[in-house]
């Protein structure tokens, strides 16, 4: 199989079946993160198997960039370095409506002229449903649920 094709329609194993999905990313000021999210699940409801509302959010780091003639701060000389920006992921269905509709949200509530979105096709895992409830690597059977 090669690899375009396998992008297009996915393949299957017998415990995953790899589905082909868009996974947005986006950078953001960490303080602005959680409001973008809430924001987000209103217009996509993020399923993942049996749950919803499903994103990551990595761990802070700093974001370079120059701003250009053109820029509503106007051009500069030195490159700026801001720290406390973290970046989310999430995938969705390949939904051209859903992607347009999480592409506006972000840019609406985004406190960037330009926010950095980028979307690129990717095959995410979904379980065939098999009982490996007794499964000793499973969460639930090494002794707790990382809540508590």
């Amino acid at each position: 199989m090669e690899t375009q094709e396998i992008f297009s329609s996915g393949f299957e194993t017998a415990a995953i079946r790899m589905i082909p999905y868009w996974c947005i990313r986006f950078l953001a000021p960490a303080d602005e993160i959680d409001h973008l999210y809430d924001q987000i699940i209103k217009v996509a409801p993020l399923v993942y198997g049996k749950t919803d509302r499903n994103a990551i959010r990595a761990a802070p780091c700093h974001e370079y960039y120059r701003p250009l003639e053109g820029t509503p701060t106007g051009a500069e000389i030195e490159t700026r370095k801001r720290p406390g920006i973290v970046e989310m992921s999430l995938s969705i269905p390949t939904d051209q409506s859903q992607l347009k509709a999480i592409i506006d949200v972000i840019y609406e509530f985004h406190s960037y002229y330009e926010p950095p979105i980028s979307v690129e096709p990717i095959l995410r895992s979904e379980t065939c449903g098999l009982d490996d409830s007794d499964n000793p690597n499973r969460w639930w059977n090494r002794g707790g649920d990382w809540k508590k």
